[in-house]
């Protein structure tokens, strides 16, 4: 299935996308695409429903983050090879993680604002794991039993900030905006193999990034594994799991975002995100 969220900011209802690609709306199903309702029991509920049974809903209308009432927004940095070494950093012996500040999150196509003081704004195409169920203390084996779904972030990085400024990474990864999600929550059954999926990222037509996770550094069982040893993943994380090369940081010279570029990103099978770029 394919889950989502639509309608104006902060006022969402959830929705799902039908065989023939029309969003549906499940107001009247669930609350929202949050909690509960990404346990494994509430998706198969979702799933035997007849979605043509249900309310189609605007074409135009606005998509938002396909996860509400997020939790924990995770990242693990350093985890594909070929990123870490243009970023000039060993491979780590762990996955590096922090966090990104969830007033980050927008919808999927919603506008990237540049924050203030900003002079290196860049761009990172990533899986964004959705936890459905507790997970603490699990083995690999049991990881992808606790997720709901799978979806597309732009790990949006002020680089001056998350370097030079001192403290963690979280100063150049939590600016408002720097967190879009979506377009969809694609469930687990449809996604067979997270270790597979051709990734992108284009700004102004230029693709900078042309990866797959195939080149993970640390699987998804791995990461998933890893961080429920040291808290647990409650249903609504959301865990980013790094970037393949082709960053702005990577470049010679360096390239960053700057006011009326344009980004378009995706993930095979979890959709395209689109992003005007303004200055905040």
């Amino acid at each position: 299935m394919k889950l989502l969220r639509y309608g104006p900011a902060g006022a969402e209802k959830p929705g799902i996308v039908d065989k023939d690609g029309t969003i549906r709306d499940l107001s009247g199903i669930v609350a929202d695409i949050a909690g509960e309702a990404l346990s494994d029991e509430t998706l198969a509920r979702l799933r035997a429903l007849d979605l043509e049974t249900l309310p189609p809903v605007d074409a135009d209308s606005r998509i938002g983050a396909c996860v509400g009432r997020v939790g924990k927004f995770i990242c693990i940095g350093l985890n594909f090879a070929d990123h870490a070494a243009e970023s000039g950093m060993h491979l780590p012996a762990e996955p590096v993680v922090f966090f990104k500040a969830t007033s980050a999150i927008i919808g999927p196509d919603d506008t990237v604002e540049i924050p203030r003081g900003s002079v290196k704004t860049d761009w990172e195409v990533e899986l964004g794991v959705v936890i459905g169920k507790e997970a603490k203390y699990i083995s690999e084996d049991e990881a992808l039993a606790h997720v709901a779904g799978y979806c597309v972030i732009n790990d949006l990085s002020e680089r001056d900030f998350q370097l030079h400024r001192s403290g963690q990474w979280v100063k150049g990864k939590s600016a408002d905006t720097f967190g879009p999600i979506g377009p969809w929550l694609v469930t687990r059954d449809e996604i067979p193999d997270p270790q597979d999926l051709p990734m992108y990222l284009e700004v102004n037509g230029h693709r900078y990034q042309d990866g797959s996770t195939r080149t993970m550094h640390f699987s998804v069982t791995a990461v998933i594994s890893h961080l429920s040893q040291f808290m647990s993943l409650q249903p609504g994380d959301v865990i980013s799991t790094g970037t393949p090369p082709g960053v702005g940081l990577g470049q010679n010279p360096q390239v960053y975002l700057k006011p009326g570029d344009k980004m378009e990103l995706g993930i095979e099978g979890l959709g395209v995100q689109r992003q005007n770029v303004i200055q905040g």
